[in-house]
């Protein structure tokens, strides 16, 4: 038995059916009901719940098996932060990209503080190296997570921090394309529903981005469901 097969043991549907709707509903901007209308038009009957319930089974195991393939990210980073609604109260998503404008790494947390700030640098630290220079803008909180790292060690203090909100542009743009995709989804009940989801969402970007080497998969295949299924099969 295959590993993808094992992924998918015990299911109802076909895994090809299950990954083209996690991966529609991550990268386009669709309700999990749109979804099930353009299933309906292909002959397969499934309720909308039913696509949630895959979103949130498949984005970890899927983030795992891509994550094989990732490519290293550039060691100028832009640090930013959003805000996520997560059942009426504001959630805050910090993220950072490289100047190419990649994604390095995200975090969704509770508070919008210093210690969430810290938390979210040494996951992308922990993720993909220390940065060479940390682009913020004016959030005091920022600034203050990396001078406390660089006091406990945690952070080398080599790395250049900077202000400036033109730099910083690229990833408030890079912040509306997440959002736009969540808009459809009409909020999220749950914060590690929401974990969950965005995890996924950044993910189909990466993908967008060509941040995975994909060019050595067996069979070498080119469309993107064929790349698919080639990762999760890997």
């Amino acid at each position: 038995m295959t590993a993808d097969s094992d992924l998918f043991k015990g299911r109802h549907f076909d895994q090809q059916v299950i990954i083209l709707c996690v991966r529609w509903y991550l990268s386009s901007k669709l309700s999990s009901r749109d979804l099930v209308n353009m299933m309906d038009e292909r002959g397969i009957e499934l309720a909308h719940t039913t696509i949630l319930r895959w979103v949130q089974r498949y984005v970890p195991e899927f983030e795992k098996r891509w994550s094989r393939y990732a490519r290293s990210v550039g060691g100028s980073w832009r640090c930013d932060e959003t805000y996520i609604n997560v059942k009426g109260r504001w959630t805050y998503l910090y993220r950072a990209v490289d100047k190419q404008g990649r994604t390095v790494d995200f975090l969704l947390t509770a508070k919008r503080d210093v210690a969430a700030a810290k938390r979210f640098f040494q996951k992308a630290m922990d993720g993909n190296g220390a940065p060479r220079v940390i682009t913020l803008d004016a959030y005091a909180a920022l600034h203050r997570a990396v001078r406390e790292l660089r006091a406990e060690g945690r952070m080398p203090k080599r790395v250049r921090v900077r202000s400036s909100k033109y730099l910083n542009n690229g990833i408030e743009q890079d912040h509306r394309r997440v959002k736009q995709r969540i808009r459809p989804m009409l909020g999220f009940k749950r914060f590690q529903t929401a974990a969950v989801t965005i995890s996924g969402i950044e993910l189909a970007a990466k993908i967008r981005k060509h941040q995975f080497k994909v060019g050595k998969l067996s069979g070498r295949p080119k469309a993107i469901p064929g790349i698919w299924a080639a990762v999760i099969a890997a």
